[in-house]
């Protein structure tokens, strides 16, 4: 059994955890930071992202829209995306990839 604690990761992108056919990771964005250019897409991976922590702004395909502690969005494999902090404090999320994208 390979268990982690979300909690003992505090800075930028972390790997968790990594299986034959899915990945779980966490990302801390401080306030302003972003999780890299727009354009970021996983060709053969979905991603569920949960917002763990604070707000997060989530920028998928077309859309905009402003993710909250407890909110839930997937990511559609080959969909540009990124996900930013616009609030003053640091910002944690869960995520899932499936298969594995890193």
């Amino acid at each position: 059994m390979n268990t982690t604690n979300i909690e003992q990761a505090h800075a930028g992108f972390i790997v968790l955890q990594t299986l034959t056919k899915s990945q779980t990771a966490i990302m801390t964005l401080q306030p302003g930071e972003w999780s890299g250019g727009f354009g970021n897409e996983h060709p053969e991976s979905e991603q569920t992202l949960l917002v763990f922590e604070g707000e997060v702004v989530a920028e998928i395909g077309e859309e905009r829209t402003v993710l909250r502690r407890g909110d839930v969005v997937v990511v559609p494999r080959k969909v540009p995306h990124r996900f930013g902090n616009d609030s003053d404090s640091p910002a944690i999320t869960f995520n899932v990839y499936a298969p594995p994208a890193y």
